[in-house]
């Protein structure tokens, strides 16, 4: 059966995110679709990976026989992350925009992932395994809005996830997600409603066609 890699990077837990309502939806119609699948779930907020160390980067480059006991450990658990995302038919990620870009939690998996001569390079582990990511953020940073040009989010995954990874990408992107919170942006809450809702069927539809796409690969 078919394995889903799920990753949420939201400080907010359950419904207090934006990015986590999503991607429960997609969730959960995947395993409506595959009861009998597998999900591999990191919640890196509550359970942040490590950030890369020296001996975590240096390790890549030297031969396993020649690791320092340090350089031993840290590369095993890079492999663990990279076997999980090597394993997925599949791929969930929650990305809400902080700052302007990604959660740190988040980089520091991304760093971990990336590794050259596997998942990246001339033959990528994971190529073309499906990745759907919740790009929510607090206003809107579409193209031929005021701050577009700040919208880091999509640019950088794209580079990794697409480009370095050779994965198969796509965004849902669910907007204006302070207007509720803040009163200056009070208007755009009916707008807020609207983004929200299709960023749900969204990700529900995009969940059904990837389980229906994969069990027929499967048949």
């Amino acid at each position: 059966m078919a394995t889903l890699l799920h990753l949420d990077s939201s400080v907010f837990p359950g419904p207090a995110s934006a990015s986590r309502a999503v991607t429960d939806a997609f969730r959960t119609t995947w395993e409506e679709q595959h009861p009998q699948g597998t999900v591999i779930y990191r919640d890196l907020s509550l359970n942040p990976v490590p950030h890369i160390t020296a001996d975590a980067h240096s390790a890549s480059f030297a031969d396993p026989s020649e690791h320092t006991p340090e350089q031993a450990a840290a590369f095993a658990e890079r492999v663990g992350f990279i076997e999980e995302l090597e394993r997925a038919d599949a791929v969930l990620i929650g990305a809400p925009m902080y700052n302007y870009s990604i959660p740190s939690t988040l980089k520091a998996w991304l760093d971990n992932v990336v590794l050259y001569g596997r998942t990246a390079g001339e033959t990528p582990s994971a190529k073309g395994t499906p990745v759907t990511v919740v790009a929510s953020r607090g206003g809107s940073y579409a193209p031929g809005t005021p701050r577009a040009g700040y919208e880091y989010v999509q640019n950088y995954l794209e580079a990794v996830l697409k480009d370095m990874l050779a994965l198969d990408l796509e965004f849902i992107v669910p907007e204006l997600t302070m207007a509720p919170h803040n009163p200056a942006m009070a208007e755009l809450v009916p707008l807020f409603e609207a983004s929200r809702a299709k960023a749900l069927q969204e990700a529900a539809d995009k969940a059904r066609t990837l389980a229906d796409q994969l069990t027929s690969k499967a048949a």
